[in-house]
């Protein structure tokens, strides 16, 4: 398959739904055959106190939400000796940015997770807090991601990328990290030898053409390391939060970006439909549009449910395998990097 341009990027928007949907399955097909991965895991987000302002957001509790909370570590190790001994394979672990909790707060927790269980797979910290951080404490990213790396952080999620867009982030998030430096930030970290996922933050004030630019940014580094195991469109959630955006994308537009993503990303191995923003059912329809994954059960997620998704205490995993493959699809566990575990 030829590579696609910028402008042949934009026109796949304007083709016939099914028959767009038709050249991305066709694609997943490829890659992937019929399964659809997932993985069991646990979402844990520590903290909502945020220093920074995104006008998308409905978790930070320094704006609409009074409730601010800060785990203790003996808390976040209650939850995570309690997935562990259910089956849990991952905890991904984002929050807000904080400027109380201090970088050895979050350190150690890694650290005393990976001592007590070392089979799990720590995924934490996005981009856009490895910035805070090096802000916060006056390091370099380079520093920062040492010492993730030294106290057991496995792999890096994708949050931050937002759109890539700057005048799209300025307006959205301002005083957030750049997109340079979040590109820098999982370049440095794929020359760790480490994998990490990239999103895009779709559906609100950015433009088709925005979009594309992102994908071709996230190509463009993926030429250069090979790093990112899977691309992640998130769907904006609209509920309380400073962004007003009236006119909500339908889910024609979503399963088209979802399908675009996949024809696009010829080197990104894994399309995710997240099923905490797109719901669960949009999520199997998009298994039909280039979508190979699924992301896991979750058990509970505070982030996107604040803004009005329906995620805040995951899915049921019998459930979950079920839909699946009452969509025509072959369920298969998989681990965070992507390796088979189980095929159901």
């Amino acid at each position: 398959m030829n590579r696609l341009n910028f402008e042949q990027s934009l026109e796949l928007y304007e083709m016939d739904f099914f028959t767009l949907g038709v050249m991305a399955d066709e694609r997943r097909k490829e890659l992937h055959g019929k399964k659809t991965y997932f993985n069991i895991n646990r979402h844990i987000n520590p903290t909502n106190v945020c220093a920074d302002v995104c006008k998308f957001c409905a978790y930070s509790a320094t704006r609409k939400n009074p409730n601010q909370y800060t785990m203790t570590h003996d808390e976040i190790m209650e939850i995570v000796k309690d997935v562990a001994s259910r089956g849990a394979k991952e905890v991904h672990i984002v929050s807000a940015h904080n400027p109380n909790t201090g970088l050895e707060w979050y350190l150690e927790i890694f650290k005393k997770i990976k001592t007590a269980y070392p089979h799990l797979h720590v995924k934490a910290l996005t981009a856009a807090e490895v910035d805070f951080l090096a802000r916060e404490y006056d390091k370099s990213y380079d520093e920062i991601l040492d010492l993730m790396v030294e106290n057991g952080v496995d792999s890096m999620p994708g949050g931050g990328a937002e759109i890539f867009d700057e005048k799209v982030r300025d307006f959205i998030c301002k005083g957030k990290v750049t997109s340079a430096q979040w590109l820098e930030i999982h370049e440095k970290w794929h020359a760790r030898g480490k994998m990490s996922n990239v999103t895009m933050l779709f559906g609100h004030v950015e433009s088709r053409e925005n979009r594309i630019d992102h994908m071709m940014r996230i190509r463009e580094l993926q030429d250069k390391t090979g790093g990112f195991n899977a691309f992640i469109p998130l769907v904006y959630q609209r509920e309380n939060n400073y962004l007003k955006v009236k006119d909500f994308m339908s889910a024609n537009e979503i399963l088209k970006t979802m399908a675009v993503s996949r024809l696009v990303l010829d080197n990104v191995p894994n399309i995710k439909a997240y099923w905490v923003t797109s719901t669960v059912n949009l999520a199997l329809l998009a298994q039909e549009f280039g979508a190979n994954d699924l992301d896991g059960t979750i058990e509970k997620e505070s982030i996107n449910s604040a803004a009005g998704a329906a995620s805040a205490n995951g899915v049921n995993l019998e459930d979950f395998v079920a839909q699946i493959k009452n969509s025509g699809f072959m369920p298969v566990e998989r681990d965070s990097l992507y390796n088979e575990i189980k095929e159901w």
